[in-house]
C-alpha cells in the first residue's frame, strides 16, 4: 500500500520550495569565501574550531510559505534592548559583548542540575537546520534558517522533578558591554522569559546556535538563545546564560515592564492589539510583502493542544 503522507501546517508542496542541492551549494561556497579571510578578518577563535558544525544539514519536516529573509537583512534589523532600542544600531554595539568562554547554568527542580560550556554543548546533541518564521509583536516578520537542537533534547538531560512545571531563560548582565544595562538600571535586569516546561519540550521549541550555515552573530543572539515560533519574537531569549526549573509561573522582564502589553504567554493572536495598533497583518522586512497574521503563527495545528482547557 502506498505511504501517503499529510503534509504539516506551516509546509508548502516540495515542487514550490528551493531544492535543497541549491541551498547546500550557495552556502559552501559562501563558507569557503569565509574560511579563505578566517585570520585577516579576526573571527573568532571559537568561530575557527566550529567549522565542522556548519552549516549543518536541514531537517526537511519544517519548511515555509514564504522566501527565506535575506540575510543581510536579518543581522541589521534587530531587537536586542540590552544594548538600544534603536534597530539598525544593535549591530554595531553588540560587537562589544565577549561571547568567548560562555557558560550556560541548568538549575532549580531538575535531578541533574549542570553547568554547560557552549563550546561542548554544541557538539554534545546532533545540530540540524529549521526554517522557521519569525513574527515580531511589532507586526513586521522575518524567515529564518536557524541550526540547533530541541530544546527537549537539554531537558532529557537533566531530568526534571515531578513537581517542575515552568522553565525560566535568562540572558547576561554585563553593564560594562550592554548599553542600554547602564542607561535603564530601573529596568528588571538581566533579561529574562519563561515557558510552562510543556512547551519548553515542544517539538518545535529549539536552542539555537547559529542561522543562515554558520555561528550566531552577537546582534542575534549569540551565542546561544531560543526560538518558539508560534509565540512572539520577544519570548524567544537571546544568549542565554541560564536555565530554571520552577513550580510555580516566574517573572519575565517585559511582563514586568509592560504587563498589558507582554503577557507571559505571548502566544501570535491576530485577535490582540498592541500599543493599540492591531495584529491582524504583518509585514516581512526582507520582501516587503504584506501577510495575513494567523494564529499561532500559522503552527496551530501543532501546538493549539498546550492551551485547550480540561473538560470539567
Amino acid at each position: 500500500m502506498a505511504h501517503i503522507r499529510i503534509p504539516r501546517g506551516w509546509e508548502i508542496p516540495e515542487r514550490l520550495a528551493t531544492p535543497e542541492h541549491v541551498y547546500l551549494n550557495r552556502r559552501k561556497f559562501l563558507a569557503a569565501l569565509g574560511a579563505a579571510g578566517l585570520g585577516a578578518a579576526g573571527i573568532p577563535r571559537r568561530l575557527r574550531a566550529s567549522g565542522d558544525l556548519y552549516p549543518a544539514k536541514r531537517n526537511p519536516a519544517y519548511t515555509l510559505d514564504r522566501p527565506i529573509t535575506d540575510e543581510f537583512v536579518s543581522t541589521r534589523y534587530n531587537n536586542f534592548y540590552e544594548f538600544t532600542h534603536l534597530k539598525s544600531e544593535v549591530r554595531n554595539l553588540a560587537v562589544h559583548l565577549q561571547t568567548e568562554p560562555w557558560t550556560v547554568q541548568v538549575s532549580g527542580l531538575v535531578h541533574k542540575p549542570q553547568v554547560f560550556d557552549v563550546s561542548k554543548l554544541v557538539r554534545r546533541f546532533p545540530l540540524e537546520e529549521r526554517l522557521y518564521r519569525l513574527r515580531c509583536i511589532e507586526a513586521w516578520s522575518m524567515a529564518v534558517p536557524w541550526t540547533g537542537f530541541p530544546f527537549k533534547a537539554l531537558i532529557d538531560l537533566v531530568q526534571p522533578m515531578s513537581d517542575a512545571r515552568f522553565v525560566r531563560l535568562v540572558s547576561f548582565l554585563r553593564p560594562e558591554e550592554a548599553l542600554n544595562q547602564r542607561l535603564l538600571p530601573s529596568h528588571p535586569w538581566p533579561h529574562s522569559q519563561g515557558l510552562t516546561l510543556a512547551e519548553a519540550a515542544h517539538e518545535l521549541a529549539f536552542l539555537v546556535t547559529g542561522m543562515y550555515g554558520h555561528e550566531l552573530p552577537k546582534q542575534n543572539g549569540a551565542p546561544i538563545r531560543l526560538a518558539v515560533p508560534w509565540k512572539y519574537g520577544f519570548k524567544s531569549l537571546k544568549s542565554i546564560v541560564a536555565i530554571e526549573f520552577t513550580a510555580t509561573q516566574p517573572h519575565t522582564f517585559w511582563s514586568d515592564v509592560q504587563p498589558h502589553d507582554f503577557h507571559f504567554t505571548a502566544n501570535v493572536d491576530p485577535s490582540e492589539r498592541y500599543q493599540g495598533e492591531p495584529q491582524t497583518t504583518e509585514t516581512d522586512i526582507g520582501t516587503g510583502d504584506v501577510h495575513p497574521t494567523f494564529l499561532y503563527n500559522g503552527y496551530g495545528s501543532f501546538v493549539a493542544h498546550l492551551y485547550e482547557k480540561a473538560s470539567p
